[in-house]
């Protein structure tokens, strides 16, 4: 019987289903579907276990499902491979919760529900931060003291199945490109920038967890740490309270007071909106130029994510921004959504490449599974 991989990328109340053919170790995509208006509820990641295997018995087409590629935000200092779920596995990816509490609980649950409802199939856990390990110690070491470090506190990098994706798109379309220095700008609810020279990360935006960095839906990126002090002490909140603030509360929503949504920001009228725009883009444009500076110069830049693929003012501001180093915008271009948006005149040129997490993701599964056939 011909076999199939499915992949899950489970949020907080969305579950989204990938089924790619398999062949040997090549995938191919067959079906997607996703599961809306879950609760992180026990009853709730078992009904959705449901509707994951009645999707893959009507989309399977007589293939037999034999592994689950699963998406997990963070994958700590131990985890810089994919690796097969066991419970093992499981209580070691339950200890880095605190560090994306945001993700790591709903990327993880429906690995508890197919534990249970189907103990025999192969699980697989690809990280977001396992394509930053290549950094060097310099850019992932934070100033504090030596037990900290030891202790596992340094900048990790995140969107890193993302950032794969792109690595392996690049060379397709621009070989010298891919083989030099780019910087990629995954921009969407969640935003982060990394510093690629052939195809390795050496630095990103984000951090120990996935708040540091440029400005997001409803996180805020960069902030100075006198400022938690200051709302923990002189303002007494507690820190449930910061981390809902942090999580939940800033970026685009808590600038505008409109929406996280940068679609509805670009069409409102309200001055708060333009100003939460303006905020973003401008961050974007600033990191671009200390990533430049990781980088000790630049070959390419790449958008990619919801806003990056679709949002062409968001594009065209960064790139205006971006002139001193070389950047030309071809405004139709740009915004007729084409891979180049860069003029031939422009000496550094800017893409436009879909991301494909969810085929990097049934790739490394695929692979698994022929090493335990092995």
């Amino acid at each position: 019987m011909a076999e199939a991989i499915a992949v899950l990328n489970a949020g907080s109340s969305s579950l989204k289903v990938s089924l790619f053919a398999l062949d040997g170790e090549a995938v191919a995509l067959v079906a997607k579907g996703h599961v809306e208006g879950l609760s992180s509820r026990a009853r709730d990641e078992r009904s959705a276990a449901r509707h994951l295997f009645e999707f893959l018995h009507d989309h399977a087409a007589g293939r037999d499902v034999v592994a689950v590629g699963h998406r997990v935000v963070h994958g700590g200092a131990s985890f810089v491979h994919p690796v097969h779920v066991d419970e093992q596995t499981l209580r070691a990816l339950e200890a880095l919760v605190p560090l994306a509490p945001l993700h790591q609980p709903h990327n993880l649950a429906p690995m508890r529900a197919l534990a249970v409802d189907a103990p025999d199939l192969l699980q697989v856990a690809c990280f977001d931060t396992a394509f930053h390990r290549t950094q060097p110690q310099v850019a992932s070491r934070i100033a504090l003291p030596s037990r900290f470090a030891d202790a596992g506190i340094q900048r990790y990098g995140f969107h890193g199945l993302s950032y794969e994706s792109i690595a392996n798109a690049l060379p397709v379309v621009d070989p010298q490109a891919a083989s030099g220095r780019t910087i990629v700008a995954h921009l969407g609810n969640g935003a982060s920038m990394c510093a690629m020279r052939n195809g390795a990360s050496i630095a990103s935006t984000m951090g120990f967890t996935p708040l540091d960095g440029l400005v997001m839906g409803t996180r805020p990126g960069l902030v100075d740490p006198g400022v938690i002090l200051h709302l923990l002490d002189a303002l007494r909140m507690d820190v449930r309270e910061v981390e809902r603030l942090l999580y939940h509360e800033s970026g685009l929503l808590g600038v505008s007071g409109v929406s996280s949504d940068m679609r509805t920001l670009l069409a409102s009228d309200d001055p708060n909106a333009a100003l939460a725009v303006d905020l973003f883009c401008y961050r974007a444009a600033r990191e671009i130029g200390s990533l430049a500076a990781a980088l000790g110069g630049l070959d390419a830049l790449v958008f990619t994510g919801g806003i990056g693929e679709h949002a062409a003012p968001v594009r065209a501001a960064i790139v205006q921004a971006s002139t001193w180093l070389g950047l030309e915008l071809d405004v139709a271009a740009n915004n007729a959504g084409q891979t180049r948006i860069t003029t031939r005149a422009s000496r550094i040129p800017v893409y436009v490449i879909p991301t494909k997490e969810e085929l990097v993701i049934a790739g490394h599964t695929a692979r698994l599974i022929d090493r335990r056939k092995a």
